[in-house]
């Protein structure tokens, strides 16, 4: 494990209500982007990343059966990723993962025009953006 950096994020819980979509959606990209299975139980599954990892749980506790990005609350997650290509590849992906394209007018600048990112939602109104690391440079 990586030693963390002080202020770094320790990780994340991410309630689900179905624990197999979210698998299907969110445990696919995150072992896409290079997380790896450090936990896994009935109601949930936790990847690790160096020293911070994220955790799914179908807990017994949820009071919703869908997640709504517009209360208050998490909006999304966003992760780095390679570059251009690989948001691309990631995004056409995902739509076999249970993923669709936010904003697709606006791909891949819906954050700005010096901004290279896909914004994705899953089935359950979960949403991440993948940022590219090293955008193609504006002309």
């Amino acid at each position: 494990m990586n030693r963390p950096t002080h202020g770094a994020l320790h990780h994340v819980e991410i309630w689900v209500p179905d624990l197999d979509r979210a698998l299907t959606s969110l445990g696919w990209l995150l072992q896409t982007l290079g997380y790896t299975v450090s936990q896994s139980w009935d109601t949930g599954r936790s990847w690790l990343l160096g020293p911070t990892y994220l955790v799914l749980e179908q807990s017994p506790a949820l009071t919703a059966d869908r997640r709504d990005r517009r209360q208050p609350g998490l909006n999304h997650l966003a992760f780095h990723v390679e570059d251009a290509t690989t948001v691309e590849r990631l995004a056409a992906d995902a739509a076999r993962h249970g993923w669709s394209l936010m904003f697709p007018e606006l791909h891949p600048h819906a954050g700005g025009t010096q901004h290279y990112a896909a914004y994705l939602e899953n089935t359950d109104g979960f949403e991440v953006e993948l940022v590219a690391i090293n955008p193609p440079q504006s002309r």
